[in-house]
């Protein structure tokens, strides 16, 4: 993270390179969540934390031309998992000038407005050069602080087969971050159609 006295937030990555099997194909970050795409939920939480953000999917980039973000595709073929997308984000930082980027799932809608900041303090505490958003029941690897400054040891897990994200990260030192999951999960996760209509029953009462 900057140094102290320095005002430069990360940049923002949102993961969305899956193929969403367990909701039959196609996008759920486009599925509708009252009334506007599950990913503009994700957008408006992550966008006020974040110096810059950037989408990464797979497959035709015009599908998201609406929501104006660059579109990172990952390096490597064969869909190899949100690993691949954490590299792509730290390519792009990397073009940008950035010494960090964090990560967000784009099928999580209510994830915390404090995510960028505990991330930070986390890694600071430790003095650890990435930390991954953890809850009561385990980490939530995907929403994470990376630096720039490990894309190449990453690029090369990645070819030589790497796919787990917390096994690298906790590899490389990751500090955890522990955020409230009472009285509701930030990192609640829409895989299925049931987990679809919760996300809508929550959004509808305002449990958001």
């Amino acid at each position: 993270m900057p140094e102290r006295g320095e005002k430069l937030a990360p940049l923002g990555v949102i993961l969305a390179g899956g193929q969403a099997t367990r909701m039959g194909g196609g996008d759920k970050a486009l599925l509708d969540l009252g009334g506007t795409p599950m990913l503009a939920h994700v957008i408006r939480r992550l966008r006020p934390q974040v110096a810059g953000l950037a989408l990464n999917a797979n497959d035709d980039p015009a599908r998201f031309a609406g929501f104006g973000l660059p579109v990172l595709p990952d390096s490597l073929p064969g869909f190899p998992g949100p690993l691949a997308g954490v590299l792509a984000g730290l390519d792009w930082a990397a073009r940008e000038g950035a010494s960090h980027i964090v990560t967000a799932a784009a099928d999580t809608p209510f994830l915390p407005t404090g995510l960028v900041s505990t991330l930070g303090a986390a890694a600071k505490r430790e003095h650890a050069p990435i930390a991954l958003a953890a809850t009561s029941s385990g980490l939530h690897p995907t929403f994470g602080l990376w630096p720039v400054s490990l894309r190449d040891d990453l690029r090369l897990a990645l070819e030589a087969g790497a796919r787990k994200v917390a096994a690298w990260a906790l590899g490389q030192g990751a500090a955890r971050a522990d955020f409230p999951d009472t009285p509701q999960d930030p990192f609640f996760n829409v895989n299925t159609p049931e987990d679809l209509a919760l996300a809508r029953a929550r959004l509808a009462g305002g449990r958001a």
